[in-house]
């Protein structure tokens, strides 16, 4: 499927068969813009999601993404936690403005944050990515219509750009440790990796 000129960082794309539509799958670290009426998913744990679209033009996508750093450090303006999530957020809204969204136009839907990974409960790293995310969306003036954040479960999340429809669903019983250790993997990598690229801000 060649979906290269809207895509970023989410080379996991398929035919979802329920919906009847091409769908990107997203991982920790990735995140997908698209100006066409596609399906975006993403399974969540102590990750969060931002589902950010233009409500004109139905250019919408979704990131995936955690604070790295520890509970002492916090997330003010000088923080490594902060830069990197300020980073996770302007790329996704840099992409969408190369694609013709407005800035002034943005409205998000927000998912995540759940206490699910046992090794890094201490750090609270859940809700630390759920404040971070709200004092952002605050801060940048972008319009907050949906969220649903925090709890104990890891969700599933499917969003639909062009409408900004949003569907979660709680998984309460885990089949696998795959969502686990994806999220304990990338915990442990953006410990070490520090914030790179260039971001042009607008």
């Amino acid at each position: 499927m060649a979906l290269d000129y809207d895509s970023a960082l989410a080379p996991n794309s398929y035919y979802d068969q329920y919906f009847e539509r091409e769908a990107v799958k997203i991982l920790p670290g990735e995140y997908f813009v698209t100006p066409r009426d596609l399906l975006i998913v993403t399974v969540l744990g102590s990750c969060v999601s931002v589902c950010l679209r233009d409500r004109q033009s139905g250019i919408g996508g979704m990131n995936h993404f955690m604070l790295p750093g520890n509970s002492d450090e916090g997330f003010g303006p000088v923080s490594s936690s902060a830069r990197y999530g300020v980073y996770a957020m302007e790329v996704l809204i840099n992409h969408l403005l190369k694609l013709g969204a407005r800035r002034h136009q943005l409205e998000a839907k927000v998912f995540g944050g759940g206490c699910v990974l046992r090794g890094i409960t201490a750090n609270n790293i859940g809700q630390r990515n759920v404040d971070f995310v709200l004092d952002y969306l605050h801060t940048e003036g972008i319009e907050l219509l949906a969220e649903d954040l925090l709890d104990i479960y890891p969700r599933k999340v499917y969003f639909f750009p062009a409408s900004g429809r949003v569907l979660v669903k709680k998984l309460k019983n885990l089949h696998n440790t795959t969502l686990l250790d994806r999220e304990s993997d990338y915990s442990l990598r953006i410990r070490k990796a520090p914030v790179g690229g260039a971001i042009d801000l607008f």
